[in-house]
């Protein structure tokens, strides 16, 4: 690791002084996930996270006034989530890249669900003759490609470009000439990262071209960038303390890459700020989307994190006084005057589409789910889960990320009318542990049960086709059912369930059926609502439509 020189040191003192525009202890949390304020705070400013939700293993880039980042998703269908802001602070959801994972391998499918913490891994999003560029890696089955004109799609179908397992966190890169370049890492192999040529069309890569540009340490999310002449690979490793962001840099594209700078500090305490995309602004600013890598109930949140360039090298937040990145809570917001907009969460199933901020458990079977044989509603038809009354191996669970504010509430409508003997449907909250308010229909008739792990709550026999189920948590993650006859009076019922992080994923709530006996059934879920806490809820902040 170089020296630094002792005015770039000094430097760094001095940047490392409290200002306004850059804060690093003044709003941190007390422990971690105590933020009743989060996201744009309307005076200028904003506070991290920005995304207080399962937001993993962030790219990040700008065409024109526009930012689009990319995120993992795991064995979640639809896969890789794209995310649009016109500040960096204030993102909505803009849609997925891949329609059907059984493009990526049969284990994907509904009826195998054999890709937990597997599936959809680490990428990187690049726009390049005029178009957006998507590559991401899945730990057994190899690396994939797509493209598209528009980030909100089509994209075009997923395209192999190695298939080979043992590989993660990939990145193309197009020099000034036009030339493609591919960077990943063999984590099977001592963690070796290589450097390939891409053929021209993007879609594969030059089998005689790798250059090794380094190895060892744990070594991922990999981005390679060419800023002012110079090239940098960045990418991440263990270390002293935990995980910290790396960069080595070199006049070409291949190397050799002899310096190498540590940019940030691990800070355990803060989860490990490690794996996202550098970006630069129109005005020239440099920022770091990145996701906090110490997964919690949450998952992995985005924090927003100001660049100091120091002797050449971007430092992450605040330069301590070795000149190393350590995170930072509040600062200015990169783009002034721009409008609080939230993730998207409400759904009143009226539109011939799912909102975006759905994904299904695996890929859905496509003739089990519909939005029109009812319109206003999603009609869940019931079959066999592979392991009996098991959620996490129930077929066409719908989903949505379980946010960490100081509000959450989710209610949802059901029409029990279809149901039949051995069905069970309800709202359930999910990851490595599994919990539930459900319905099952059992010898004709409907009774109400709360389930936490292996423990069941029986309930009142149900008189009625109709009724509202509701989950309620704050910041500690601990969720409260309750039910209600009439869409008003809720009752609460059962035992609290804290929320929890598995399979390198956050908390999930969803939307489900299955029917431990047969393909029978059906169930007509309403006017799904999730209100959280957020800058647009607050009093005297203007917003955006979620859906501009």
């Amino acid at each position: 690791m170089n020296l630094i020189p002792l005015a770039s040191l000094l430097l760094a003192l001095l940047l490392a002084l409290p200002a306004s525009g850059q804060e690093s202890a003044a709003n941190a949390p007390s422990h971690w996930g105590e933020w009743p304020l989060w996201g744009d705070q309307k005076d200028g400013s904003y506070r991290n996270p920005v995304l207080p939700a399962d937001y993993s293993d962030l790219d990040c880039i700008r065409v024109g006034p526009d930012y689009y980042a990319m995120s993992s998703t795991f064995q979640y269908s639809p896969g890789v989530v794209i995310l649009e802001s016109r500040d960096l602070v204030n993102w909505r959801i803009l849609g997925h890249v891949v329609d059907d994972l059984k493009q990526i391998g049969p284990e994907m499918n509904w009826d195998r669900m054999q890709r937990y913490g597997r599936g959809i891994w680490a990428g990187a999003i690049r726009f390049h003759a005029g178009r957006f560029w998507i590559y991401f890696g899945t730990p057994e089955e190899g690396y994939f490609m797509s493209t598209a004109t528009n980030p909100a799609g089509p994209w075009e179908p997923l395209h192999c470009v190695m298939k080979e397992a043992g590989w993660d966190d990939c990145c193309p890169f197009w020099d000034d000439d036009g030339q493609g370049y591919f960077v990943g890492t063999h984590f099977k192999d001592g963690y070796k990262t290589w450097l390939y040529k891409l053929t021209p069309d993007g879609h594969d890569l030059v089998k005689d071209s790798p250059v090794l540009l380094n190895e060892g340490s744990g070594r991922e999310a990999n981005k390679l960038y060419k800023i002012n002449g110079t090239y940098y690979h960045l990418f991440s490793e263990v270390g002293p303390g935990g995980r910290r962001v790396m960069m080595q840099r070199a006049k070409s594209v291949t190397g050799p890459y002899t310096e190498k700078r540590q940019l940030n500090q691990p800070q355990q305490e803060f989860h490990e700020p490690n794996q996202g995309g550098l970006v630069q602004t129109e005005k020239g600013d440099w920022y770091f989307f990145t996701h906090h890598g110490h997964g919690d109930w949450e998952g992995r949140p985005a924090s927003l994190l100001p660049v100091t360039w120091v002797d050449g090298w971007p430092i992450l937040g605040k330069p301590d006084s070795n000149g190393i990145g350590t995170m930072v809570w509040s600062s200015r917001k990169p783009v002034a005057g721009t409008p609080v907009v939230t993730t998207q969460s409400d759904d009143a199933f009226n539109g011939p589409k799912l909102g975006v901020q759905w994904e299904w458990n695996y890929q859905p079977r496509a003739d089990k789910w519909s939005l029109t044989e009812r319109p206003g509603a999603l009609r869940l038809h019931a079959f066999k889960p592979l392991r009996r009354d098991d959620l996490k191996a129930v077929g066409n669970t719908l989903t949505q990320r379980s946010l960490r504010t100081s509000t959450n509430v989710v209610t949802v409508a059901m029409d029990l009318s279809g149901m039949a003997d051995g069905q069970v449907a309800g709202l359930c909250h999910y990851s490595r542990d599994a919990s539930a308010i459900t319905v099952r229909r059992e010898n004709g008739a409907l009774m109400l049960e709360s389930t936490n792990g292996r423990t069941v709550t029986h309930g009142t026999v149900l008189t009625t086709s109709k009724i509202w189920l509701r989950s309620e948590w704050k910041l500690d993650g601990k969720s409260h059912y309750s039910y209600s006859l009439d869409g008003k009076a809720f009752t609460p019922f059962g035992e609290p369930y804290q929320l929890g992080w598995g399979d390198y994923r956050g908390d999930r709530i969803g939307l489900f059926t299955y029917n431990n006996d047969a393909e029978a059934g059906w169930v007509d879920f309403a006017d799904f609502t999730y209100r959280y806490d957020s800058p647009a809820t607050r009093a005297g902040f203007s917003t955006l439509p979620a859906n501009r």
